[in-house]
Formats: C-alpha cells, structure tokens, sequence
C-alpha cells in the first residue's frame, strides 16, 4: 500500500481487525522508504494522518464530517440522518475509539523514526551564503551540492508569508533554472555572477549554497530537507 486514504478510518468497513490490517501494511511500506533514507512522500503524510487522530479523538463530532459522503441528489437528502444514525451507533463509535488507540502510537513510532533520519541529514548539510548579503532575503537563488560530485544543481527560490495576525507562516517555492559543473574557473561566486546576467530582474539576490557531506535520495530526502532548512534560516535572519 503506497498511501492511505485522508478518509481510512471511516471509509469502507469500520472494523478494527481490518483497519490494523490496513495500517500496519501502510506502516511497512513506511519503514521500508525510511531504511532507504527516503523521507518523502512518506513523512508529511505521517505527520497528516498523526495530527488528524488527534484532532478526531479530542473531537467527536469531527468523526461524523470525516465519514465519505455521496454527492448524488438522492444521497445528500438522505446524508443528514443517515449519518447522524451512524455518528451515534455506540458500537461504531466504540470501534472507532479502539481503532484510533491502536493507531496514534504506531504513527508516533514512524514518525519518530522519519524525524530521527530528517535530524541526521540535516545534520550533515551546511547553508552558507554566496557573496555579498541581500537586504532582501524572500527571493532569490538557491544552490545545491552533494561532493565529491563537481555538479551543482540551480533553483530560483520564493518565501510567501501567510497566516493570521497572531501567527505567519512561510512557505517555500522553488524553480529549477539548470544544473552546472563548478569548477577552479567555475566558482560559486562566478555561477552567482552568470544568474545575475541571465535574470536582471534580480539586480541584487540573496543566494544560498547548501552542501551534504553525503549522499542522500535526492528528490525524497535531499531537497526537501534543504528547502525546510533555508526557510528555518531565513525566518531566524527576518
């Protein structure tokens, strides 16, 4: 099973048999991306489905819009007492429970397992900055290198900032420009100065170079290891 469905513990047969059937068979499938160091899709998935049984087990009422709905005509006349019956079957509820106790210590236990290895790699990467330091730091280039390979792969980076007036959050977007050798000649300064001339629209950028001591899965663990790690920078230097 690659992934589970946003609605499992509702969806199909609510029976705690099958349920941990299904979920022990996604957690392995799990455990096997992780042995190979690939984090993602896997751990912002974990980290979805852990958060959404939280919620569910604070939150009954939650269990009753969790449940797949038909969207035919006839259905929606039927849905609201049709569920309501459901929500307030004792036995279903109660089966529910149980399938949600079982399953919050075995996502925690992957998820421990993902944020031990996230913790690792990052570990070994190093963000540095190219050149002279930006005043504006929410957009601009970001390099990556995994030595003893001489290639460096090239993004053109985007914060956006959004949330509430209490709290704002920043996400990352990246745009893959090419992937070049460096060299003695072909510094990191020189690849900065090349961008420069290529996309005026960005006189001044701020550029980064993140660099892994080792080797990782790229597209699984590599990149979106180094995007969290450039947003955590530029967060703390705004």
């Amino acid at each position: 099973m690659e992934n589970l469905k946003k609605d499992w513990l509702t969806e199909g047969l609510v029976d705690f048999e099958y349920k941990k059937y299904v979920l022990l068979a996604y957690l392995k499938n799990a455990r096997e991306s992780f042995s190979r160091m690939e984090l993602y899709p896997f751990m912002a998935d974990l980290v979805f489905h852990y958060r959404n049984l939280l919620t569910l087990k604070e939150n009954k009422s939650l269990i009753y819009d969790s449940f797949p709905k038909e969207l035919s005509l006839e259905s929606l006349q039927k849905l609201e007492v049709t569920y309501r019956q459901i929500i307030e079957d004792d036995s279903i509820m109660k089966e529910i429970e149980s399938i949600i106790e079982f399953a919050l210590p075995q996502f925690k236990s992957s998820l421990d397992e993902g944020s031990h290895i996230y913790d690792y790699v990052e570990s070994q990467c190093e963000l540095s900055q190219v050149g002279l330091t930006s005043l504006y730091a929410n957009e601009g280039y970001l390099f990556i290198a995994q030595p003893p390979q001489k290639d460096t792969d090239v993004y053109r980076y985007q914060v956006s900032i959004f949330g509430s007036a209490t709290e704002s959050l920043r996400s990352l977007n990246t745009q893959f420009i090419k992937t070049t050798q460096r060299s003695f000649v072909n510094s990191y300064e020189n690849i900065k100065l090349q961008l420069l001339k290529e996309f005026s629209e960005l006189p001044n950028p701020s550029v980064y170079l993140i660099i892994s001591k080792l080797r990782f899965p790229y597209i699984q663990t590599l990149m979106p290891v180094a995007k969290r790690l450039l947003i955590k920078h530029i967060s703390r230097a705004a």
